[in-house]
C-alpha cells in the first residue's frame, strides 16, 4: 500500500518510508560511519516490523468484531427467532412474504406468533439487533478504508516515535478506534430510525411476527424505492467515495482523534447514502432472515470492492424495479380478485 501526497517531490507511505530508510542505510556509505549505517538499518527493520504488527492488530480486531456480530445474529439476537429457521420458511405467495407455520419453526422450536409489547426493554433489544446487524453487514466492506486510515496514521506517527515505538501503536489504536466509532455511530442512527419504522409497521399490521412484510404493496414499494435509488446520481456519488478509499483520504484527511472520528462519520454517511434503501429491503425479505441478511451483505461487498461493482449496482437497480412492478401488479390483482 503506497500513499502519495501532493507535490512533485512528496512521496510518502509505507513503501516510501522503507525505501528512504534503505537509502539512508546504503546511500553515501563512503561518508557515513559504519555504526550510523547499522543503526539506521536496524531502525528501518524495526519500523517495518511495527507497521506489519499494527496492520495485523487492526485486521484481527475488525475480524473479531464482525465475527461477534454475526454470531449474535445467528444466536437469534435475543428475539427467540433464528435466522436459519426463518430462511427455511417458503413464501406462500410469491413476493408476499413467508408463510408462518402453526406455531413452530423448522427445527421444532416454537416461535412467537404475537409481537411482544413495545416496552423500553424490547425497544432496546430491537435497537441492539439492528445496530449489530448493520455492523455485521457493513463493516466488512469498510475494512479497506479502515486499514488505509490506520496505515496513513501509523506512517505519520512512526518518524516521531522511533525511540518509543509503543507510543505510536497506542496512538494508532486510539485514532483507529475513533474512526471506526464515527463510522458505527452513523449506522447506529440508521438503526434507531429502523426501529421506529419497525414499530410503525407493526402498529399498522404491515409487519408479521416474523418481522416480514405482510403487504404485497409495501413489498412492491420497498423494491421500487431501492431499485430507483440505485440509479440516482446521489447514489453514484456516494458509491464512488466508498469505492475509492485513497480518494476519500486525500479529500477528507484530518489528523488526531477528533479528526479520525469526523472522518469516520463522513465515510459512514457515504456508506449510508449507498445502502440505506438496500437495508430497508430487510422489511420485505425478513429482518432476521439469514438468506436476506447474507445476500445483502454479499451484494454490498461486491458493489463496493469488486471491479465493475458500480455497473453491477445499476443492473441490480433495474432488476429491483422490475421485481417491484411485477409484485405490485400481483398484489393489485390479489386485492381485486
Amino acid at each position: 500500500m503506497v500513499w502519495y501526497a501532493s507535490g512533485p517531490d512528496s512521496r510518502h507511505g509505507l513503501t516510501g518510508d522503507f525505501n528512504l530508510a534503505r537509502q539512508m542505510a546504503g546511500g553515501g556509505s563512503e561518508q557515513r560511519p559504519l555504526k550510523f549505517r547499522l543503526d539506521t538499518m536496524k531502525s528501518s527493520s524495526l519500523l517495518e516490523a511495527i507497521l506489519r504488527r499494527d496492520r495485523q492488530v487492526v485486521t484481527v480486531a475488525l475480524v473479531a468484531v464482525i465475527a461477534v456480530c454475526w454470531l449474535y445474529l445467528l444466536a437469534g439476537a435475543g428475539t427467540g427467532m433464528y435466522p436459519h429457521e426463518l430462511a427455511a420458511l417458503n413464501p406462500s405467495i410469491p413476493g408476499m412474504g413467508p408463510s408462518i407455520p402453526s406455531g413452530a419453526g423448522t427445527s421444532g422450536h416454537h416461535m412467537p406468533m404475537q409481537s411482544p409489547g413495545w416496552t423500553p426493554g424490547y425497544t432496546l433489544l430491537m435497537f441492539a439487533m439492528w445496530w449489530l446487524m448493520m455492523i455485521a453487514m457493513m463493516l466488512p466492506s469498510a475494512a479497506p478504508m479502515v486499514l488505509l486510515h490506520a496505515a496513513v496514521t501509523r506512517n505519520g506517527l512512526a518518524p516521531d516515535d522511533d525511540a518509543v515505538p509503543t507510543a505510536g501503536s497506542r496512538q494508532l489504536l486510539r485514532t483507529t478506534t475513533a474512526f471506526v466509532g464515527g463510522y458505527l455511530v452513523v449506522w447506529g442512527a440508521f438503526s434507531l430510525v429502523a426501529v421506529v419504522a419497525q414499530w410503525m409497521l407493526v402498529r399498522e399490521e404491515l409487519l408479521s411476527p416474523m418481522m416480514t412484510s405482510t403487504s404485497g404493496l409495501l413489498g412492491s414499494g420497498l423494491l421500487l424505492a431501492a431499485g430507483l435509488w440505485q440509479l440516482t446520481p446521489l447514489k453514484t456519488v456516494c458509491l464512488r467515495r466508498c469505492r475509492s478509499p485513497i480518494g476519500f483520504v486525500s479529500m477528507h484527511w484530518r489528523s488526531g482523534i477528533r479528526g479520525a472520528f469526523g472522518m469516520g462519520v463522513k465515510h459512514g454517511m457515504y456508506c449510508l447514502g449507498c445502502c440505506w434503501f438496500l437495508m430497508a429491503l430487510l422489511f420485505y425479505g425478513g429482518v432476521m432472515n439469514l438468506i436476506w441478511i447474507s445476500g445483502l451483505a454479499l451484494f454490498v461487498l461486491v458493489e463496493k470492492l469488486m471491479p465493475g461493482g458500480d455497473f453491477i449496482g445499476r443492473v441490480a437497480g433495474v432488476l429491483l424495479v422490475a421485481w417491484g412492478v411485477w409484485l405490485g401488479l400481483a398484489a393489485t390483482r390479489a386485492v381485486w380478485s
